[in-house]
């Protein structure tokens, strides 16, 4: 029986296994490198970094990029301890991280700066809804689900440029948001593709309000 006992421990105890460590860079809501492993919170779900919110009468605002800047101030740079769960098709180590022993997906929905990811956990279903009864951060506004804004982008096809909003918001490869304006290098070469999410642009500040950069060339 004790053997049957230790068994039960162990395999519970592998179900999470020990993941990256050290400084915390914030890439994007939900995404962080601890110490140069690019990790995916585990069951949280933040805007993305093109997403806008508002509506219902509020004027329209960059939450994507908002929540980036408040993880951001939050725990750039601090040390992390992550509990790896899996990993994703991006390579990405999917894992429950935590600062000063607060669990970074914890305090990102209680805060209302991300959504419960259910599809892959109900870690935080109570505080999902603790946080949207409280108007906490962004349910605070009128706010799409991450998950509903990636649909409704798979479903409407790449734009065309019209008039003067001709500046190309591409996704690379590995994720990177950069734009590109007429002139540039790979401005021709580029194509937008709007299932991807990539978009175009009127201006540079709305690329960056969205949390693109400009390319190099």
């Amino acid at each position: 029986m004790l053997r049957l006992c230790s068994l039960f421990v162990l395999l519970c105890a592998t179900s999470a296994w020990a993941g990256p460590s050290g400084p915390v860079r914030v890439i994007d809501g939900d995404t962080i490198d601890v110490g140069g492993t690019r990790v995916r919170l585990h069951a949280v779900d933040a805007p993305e970094m093109d997403q806008m919110c508002g509506g219902q009468g509020a004027p329209a605002w960059a939450c994507g990029a908002w929540v980036r800047q408040e993880l951001r101030a939050r725990i750039e740079g601090r040390q992390a301890v992550c509990a790896a769960v899996d990993t994703d098709r991006y390579g990405r180590v999917v894992a429950k991280c935590t600062v000063a022993g607060r669990d970074l997906g914890e305090m990102l929905v209680s805060d209302g700066l991300a959504f419960a990811y259910r599809t892959y956990g109900w870690d935080y279903d109570l505080q999902e809804k603790q946080a949207a009864v409280a108007g906490a951060g962004l349910h605070a506004t009128g706010v799409t689900s991450p998950a509903a804004f990636r649909r409704l982008g798979r479903a409407v096809p790449a734009q065309e440029a019209s008039g003067e909003c001709r500046i190309k918001g591409n996704i690379s490869r590995d994720g990177k948001r950069i734009y590109h304006v007429p002139g540039q290098a790979w401005y021709d070469k580029t194509r937008i593709d709007g299932g991807k999410g990539e978009r175009w642009f009127c201006t540079e500040a709305e690329a960056r309000a969205a949390g693109w950069r400009r390319a190099k060339r």
